[in-house]
């Protein structure tokens, strides 16, 4: 069994990070705006910061940081479940679910509502399987 290739895992993290961006800069700025709108006037966030360029810089760090765990996961799954993209979609799905358990549990202490909660875990959950694929294509053992 050979080792992780981490270059491979880093440019797969690159290119898995433009994707998540991508996706979150689409479902951020289009489809969960109202959401996102009502969550900082709800439970009274200031909206310079939750707008400003530090926050959308963390974000995308985040994002970057997220797709890297992805593909460094599916390097390592990848022996066992076979390369390609349904294990990467399971790797995707499966990383995706533990964060989303993580937020179900801020959903319950009133943080998301549940409408909320649950279009943005759906788009979340999307968001994870298409990064997971492009990082997938890019790595090689």
């Amino acid at each position: 069994m050979a080792g992780i290739n981490y270059g491979r895992v880093l440019l797969g993290g690159l290119v898995a990070g433009v994707v998540a961006n991508v996706c979150d800069t689409i479902i951020g700025m289009f489809i969960m705006a109202d959401d996102m709108q009502r969550m900082v006037q709800r439970l009274g966030l200031d909206q310079r910061v939750f707008t400003s360029t530090s926050t959308m810089v963390t974000w995308m760090i985040v994002d970057f940081i997220y797709a890297t765990l992805i593909v460094w996961t599916y390097a390592a799954v990848r022996p066992r479940l076979g390369p390609g993209p349904g294990t990467a979609m399971t790797v995707g799905a499966v990383i995706c679910a533990a964060v989303t358990v993580v937020l179900f549990g801020f959903q319950q202490m009133g943080v998301f509502t549940i409408d909320s909660f649950i279009k943005n875990a759906g788009l979340s959950f999307a968001t994870a399987l298409l990064a997971s694929v492009a990082g997938a294509k890019v790595y090689r053992d």
